[in-house]
């Protein structure tokens, strides 16, 4: 191990000299408290270490001893349901050593060195085997089998001996000769976070990652292994929507990481968890779910080192053959963190003072999302889809770190504050997000659904966008200037918002509704506007719509339960029929009704 001494101290941001042997990223120890630190410039002897905890305390004339390997973290069987921060320091166990306050320079195993896991052999003495197949598997929760992997290092050899039965981490599973040498396999590995794991093909995104969240599956979906950005400004419901995807999405895997996120929002997350039900098995959302939590108390500069670690557990994962989602709230913490540190090491600052290379850095975090056919001889497939949070001061879109961001992702929810504000859950604006897989989408929704689901989702977004130009025209010259068709136009657009758009969180019926569903509840709503308009011709009176009782059994159709979606159809001909008396008008005697209301047209209106 190479020694040095610190000559410089500018916060998270330590100089060492004599480190002639060292290299760039290797981890250091850094001080009489052995502060983990990594090196990320290189001067001559002089190294440039960014130090992951509090360096208050720390004197010139102290020691820096490098541990001469990148900052890696440690994959195996326990990392399920584990709390974690940026450096893979399990909190849950330095709580239980050292209080609810973390000191300097401690360290705990980050996986469980006395469990013993029951490792059942899928292989054989005498097998052939390279980098990425499958030895045996242990049950590491109820939900999630643990498939311990030979390393990708290997790439050709023989198993000598292979065990089965209860074994601990520090044991071997297997002896694999390869050129001569008997080497140990373990059912443990350790990874650089910042080197992408290997795979064998990139393949295309074929299938889509159901949220349960309406205006995300219907009008901008995101597919398995890929990429989706959600920015929008304080208040706006960032965390809340990345709370939902996490509970709810079709992924086997989740990985949650809070980069510096407040620690009430985090502490949310982790009073929430273990609390929520997997929807699919009905066992704790934990027994499939990694947290990584480096809120904005903790040391800036592990910011910079979290959204590394998480993704590189999700490629672990994805690796076993896993569909995995990441959510990493957000990224714009992590550029501040950035920006922090290339003011420290003197670096010519780009727009806003971010680091240059910024666009770089982004671009090499979501491309480590994506679909693949993993490593190994089984021709098995995984997925790591990546969905970040981005905070841009003010909501400002043109802010460096979305404007990056949005040139490498393929998906955009634009949230508003105003939507929220008015109570409208998820608050994603429908005319200025977009998806880039929608004719992926296409094809998956026409073979499971039909084509008809294509033509409605269309078709409503189309009537959102005339409804918005309608609206210009009411504030011009009024609603008595619009034509029949054009209020029949905003009558269906608002049921597209009320009762379709908008999402209940706490109602058990509505917090998540399946594709069917959703199409189903869907085309309610344009079978309304289809049959208004046809009935346009005899005198149907716009203005009548709203006051129709269906409508309300309208509204309630998205708190019907899975289970009873064929109530849908009985909705449907109440609808047909409601609008077959309203031609035929009032029965003789009775006078007509003047109460109806007519959508109302404001300018924040949700």
């Amino acid at each position: 191990m190479e020694q040095g001494i610190v000559v410089k101290i500018s916060g998270p941001l330590v100089v060492a000299e004599q480190m002639q042997q060292v290299h760039m990223n290797d981890v250091v120890r850094v001080g009489e408290r052995q502060l983990i630190g990594e090196i990320i410039e290189l001067h001559g002897d002089r190294a440039f270490i960014q130090v992951y905890e509090e360096t208050a305390g720390v004197k010139p004339g102290e020691p820096v001893v490098s541990l001469e390997q990148p900052l890696s973290v440690v994959l195996g069987p326990g990392l399920i349901g584990s709390i974690y921060d940026g450096i893979q320091r399990p909190l849950n166990i330095l709580q239980d050593l050292h209080g609810h306050f973390i000191a300097r320079g401690v360290t705990a195993p980050r996986l469980d060195h006395e469990r013993r896991w029951e490792f059942i052999p899928g292989l054989q003495t005498g097998d052939r085997v390279t980098g990425g197949v499958i030895l045996g598997e242990i049950q590491e929760t109820p939900l999630i089998v643990h498939r311990v992997l030979v390393p990708p290092r290997i790439t050709d050899g023989e198993i000598v001996t292979i065990r089965e039965g209860e074994l601990t981490i520090d044991d071997p599973v297997a002896e694999v000769r390869r050129n001569g040498k008997v080497e140990e396999i373990f059912m443990v590995q350790d990874w650089p976070v910042r080197k992408p794991r290997p795979y064998r093909r990139r393949l295309n995104p074929e299938e889509p990652l159901v949220t349960g969240q309406r205006v995300i599956d219907t009008f901008f979906p995101i597919t398995k292994g890929g990429t989706a950005s959600v920015p929008g400004p304080f208040g706006s419901g960032k965390t809340v929507v990345q709370h939902q995807i996490a509970k709810w999405v079709n992924a086997e895997v989740i990985v949650f990481i809070g980069c510096g996120e407040r620690g009430n929002e985090m502490t949310d997350v982790l009073m929430e968890f273990p609390e929520l039900q997997d929807p699919q098995s009905g066992r704790p959302l934990m027994e499939r779910t990694i947290l990584v939590a480096n809120t904005s108390n903790m040391p800036v500069a592990a910011r910079e080192a979290s959204i590394y670690t998480g993704i590189t557990l999700a490629e672990y994962y994805r690796d076993m053959g896993y569909d995995v989602a990441v959510m990493a709230d957000s990224t714009s913490r992590w550029a501040e963190a950035l920006r922090e540190i290339g003011g420290r090491l003197e670096e010519m600052p780009g727009e806003e003072g971010y680091p240059a290379y910024l666009g770089a850095r982004l671009s090499e975090f979501y491309e480590r999302a994506g679909r693949v056919i993993c490593l190994g001889d089984t021709g098995r497939r995984g997925s790591t889809s990546l969905i970040g949070a981005v905070s841009p001061p003010g909501g400002d879109l043109s802010d460096p770190v979305v404007q990056a961001t949005l040139r490498v992702v393929k998906v955009f929810w634009s949230l508003e504050d105003r939507l929220a504000y008015e109570r409208h859950f998820p608050a994603i604006n429908w005319l200025t997000s977009y998806s880039l897989y929608e004719p992926i989408i296409d094809r998956y929704l026409t073979g499971q659904i039909g084509e008809q689901a294509v033509r409605d989702r269309n078709l409503a977004m189309r009537l959102l966008e005339e409804e918005d130009e309608l609206k210009e025209i009411v504030r011009l010259v009024g609603l008595e200037s619009l034509t029949p068709e054009q209020r029949v136009i905003l009558r269906a657009a608002q049921a597209i918002r009320e009762d379709f758009l908008h999402q209940n969180a706490f109602h058990e019926d509505d917090t998540y509704t399946s594709l069917r569903k959703q199409f189903r509840l869907l085309r309610l709503v344009i079978h309304l506007y289809e049959e208004a308009k046809a009935r346009l011709p005899e005198h149907l009176d716009p203005a009548a719509l709203s006051q129709l009782p269906v409508m309300e059994r309208l509204a309630r159709a998205k708190y019907i339960p899975e289970t009873e979606l064929d109530r849908y159809d009985q909705i449907t001909a109440e609808i047909s029929a409601a609008l077959d008396e309203l031609i035929a008008g009032p029965p003789p005697g009775d006078e007509p009704a003047h109460t109806a209301q007519e959508p109302v047209i404001t300018g924040g209106e949700a």
